[in-house]
Order: structure tokens, then C-alpha cells, then sequence
């Protein structure tokens, strides 16, 4: 039996090789509709899944840190540089928080302080690092709410003091402050 499955095995091998050699060599043009429509139908579900992979991360970003409107906001309590903040947000694939307006503000102030009670300062996505006294977002978007803390003549208007910090001490207003300094961080993840 071992000696007639052999030629049986070969011949089989050489039919094949034959009949993969005869047919003509696919080119793009010898690609039907149908086939086309499976691979936009491929290519659709392969970005779904995608969005959806992404949609659970942010789903799970947001059951660590608050959900608020369309966006969820994450304390890191590691402290690192302004730049180094900014890195690890956009790594996990946020950005550094910055409200937009009073209400965000005040929920991004009260959630610092519930998730890291006694700490001060947190680095937020403000900064006047290209021009003194022109304070933008962390995609170089010029920022119209300012929350200062003029009480200590803030922002101090020194090219040394380029980067912006909320703080939970001090009701939520802001100050300039060294790039260098370490600090903890608030990230921000827009929920589609």
C-alpha cells in the first residue's frame, strides 16, 4: 500500500504544477468586479474593527479617570516635564487637557483633586513656547479661554515661564511655569 501511495502522490503534485502553470498569470485587469467589491468590503470591515479597537481604549481610559461631555480626562501622577507629559498623552493616544471654557475647567480642577488629593500643580496643553505672550494648544491652535490667576500677577510674561499649569490649590487658575519643572498631568482623549 506504502508503494502505490508514492506514485499516486506524485502524479497528483505534477497535475497540479501542470494546471497551476497552464492558467494564464493574473493581472490587475483580470480581476473581476466581484473580487473588488470583497476587497472594499475587506478593507471596510478592517477599518470598523480598527475604530472600534480604538473606541474600547478610550472606553477604558475613561472607566480610570471621568468621563465629562465628549471627553474623558486621565491623572497621571508620575511628575515629568512639560514635553514629557505631552509625549506619554499623545503615546496613549490623547493629549495633554486643556478646557476650553469655565464648566470644562472646573470639572477638569474638581476631578484633579479627587484623583490626586494634596497635590498642587498639574501640567495642562498651554503654552506660549514659540511666541511670548501668544498662548496655544498643544497642536499650535491659538487658545481663547484663559483662566489666570491674577492674584499672583500671573502669566509672569518671562520667556523662561513658557508652559502652563492648572492648580487645584488655587481654585483652578492657571500659572506659567518652567518647562523643566516636574509636575503631575491631566490628559485628554476625545471620544468620537
Amino acid at each position: 500500500m506504502a508503494r502505490l501511495a508514492l506514485p499516486v502522490f506524485l502524479i497528483l503534485c505534477f497535475s497540479l504544477l501542470h494546471f497551476s502553470s497552464s492558467r494564464p498569470p493574473r493581472t490587475r485587469e483580470a480581476v473581476s468586479p466581484q473580487e473588488d467589491d470583497v476587497k472594499s468590503q475587506l478593507e471596510r470591515l478592517w477599518r470598523e474593527v480598527n475604530s472600534l479597537k480604538e473606541m474600547q481604549a478610550l472606553q477604558t481610559v475613561c472607566l480610570r479617570g471621568v468621563k465629562v461631555n465628549r471627553k474623558c480626562y486621565l491623572t497621571v501622577l508620575e511628575p515629568k516635564h512639560y514635553h514629557e507629559a505631552n509625549e506619554d498623552c499623545i503615546a496613549q493616544g490623547g493629549t495633554l487637557a486643556t478646557p476650553r471654557d469655565s464648566t470644562e475647567n472646573d470639572e477638569v480642577r474638581d476631578y484633579a483633586k479627587r484623583s490626586a488629593p494634596g497635590a498642587k500643580d498639574f501640567w495642562i496643553g498651554v503654552a506660549d513656547i514659540v511666541k511670548e505672550g501668544q498662548y496655544v494648544d498643544v497642536n499650535s491652535v491659538p487658545v481663547s479661554y484663559l483662566n489666570w490667576d491674577r492674584s499672583r500677577r500671573q502669566p509672569t510674561g518671562t520667556r523662561r515661564e513658557s508652559c502652563v499649569a492648572l492648580s487645584a490649590a488655587a481654585h483652578g487658575l492657571w500659572h506659567d511655569d518652567v518647562c523643566r519643572s516636574l509636575k503631575k498631568y491631566i490628559c485628554e482623549y476625545v471620544i468620537p
